[in-house]
């Protein structure tokens, strides 16, 4: 089983920034994680914000695009949020999940969802 672990979540103003991070873990230390990051505002469906894949390769929603930034540790089992120019907008529970994993002995689709973390931007 794969857990995820998300902090980062906070209250700021518009224009300021944060910092989300989701930790994966359960599996062994050679497994890898393509990941992604959703959001949901109340009342609100869930959308995609932003993923990224083992190789680097990233793509963000347009909403997004160019105010945010999505990457990852060397073990690439951690998976950042760096948001910038944050509008009241962007209020949402954030989630990360998992998109595919990779292994020494395979790799496979995988949709492991965190837990969320609340951001709250005011104007």
């Amino acid at each position: 089983q794969v857990h995820l672990v998300e902090s980062g979540g906070g209250s700021v103003q518009a224009g300021g920034s944060l910092r989300l991070s989701c930790g994966a873990s359960g599996l062994s230390s050679d497994c890898s994680y393509a990941m992604s990051w959703y959001r949901q505002a109340p009342g609100e469906e869930r959308e995609f914000v932003s993923a990224i894949d083992r190789d680097g390769s990233t793509k963000y929603a347009d909403s997004v695009q160019g105010r945010f930034t999505i990457f990852q540790d060397k073990g690439k089992n951690t998976v950042y949020l760096q948001m910038n120019s944050l509008e009241p907008e962007d209020t949402a529970m954030y989630y990360c999940k998992t998109d595919r994993i990779y292994c020494s002995y395979g790799s496979w689709q995988a949709d492991y969802w965190g837990q969320g973390t609340q951001v709250t931007v005011s104007s």
